[in-house]
């Protein structure tokens, strides 16, 4: 271990721990890492103000992070993240509505149409090719269709 390493005071390590973590937060987005990363913030500054024994250092991280779990849980809970596009990463959920047409005809209900410049495997009552298809809903990776 580096000699900076070893000898850094104990208030910057919880420091650099807390801004690691946060700048993880970034990286991996979870709105997990951010609660831990304010705790060793906070354990940090505490430790800077306050000399403490590392255990008790150590005890305080436990207990804000906890806190900051819990805390940080409730919020979201009580002020849930909305979107302006709830089926951003739903495709199918986002094709309900568009009209489309069939490329293999359904039989037995089931068949191709075409969505841009791909295919995509529909459900519905039995249709011609060339015919078309309204999407009504999404059923995993296929589209359930019905005349349009």
């Amino acid at each position: 271990m580096p000699d900076f390493i070893a000898n850094m005071e104990p208030h910057w390590a919880w420091l650099s721990l807390g801004v690691l973590l946060a700048a993880a937060e970034i990286v991996a987005p979870g709105f997990f890492l951010i609660w831990i990363g304010a705790a060793a913030i906070v354990t940090g500054v505490i430790a800077w103000v306050v000399p403490l024994s590392i255990p008790l250092q150590l005890g305080i991280f436990a207990i804000l992070s906890f806190v900051a779990l819990y805390g940080g849980r409730r919020w979201l809970k009580a002020n849930p993240i909305t979107t302006t596009d709830p089926h951003l990463n739903q495709r199918g959920e986002r094709l309900v509505g568009e009209v489309l047409t069939v490329t293999k005809a359904i039989e037995d209900g089931r068949g191709r149409a075409r969505v841009g410049d791909g295919e995509w495997p529909v459900r519905g009552p039995d249709t011609v090719e060339g015919a078309k298809v309204r999407v009504v809903s999404a059923d995993g990776g296929v589209l359930v269709v019905e005349a349009a």
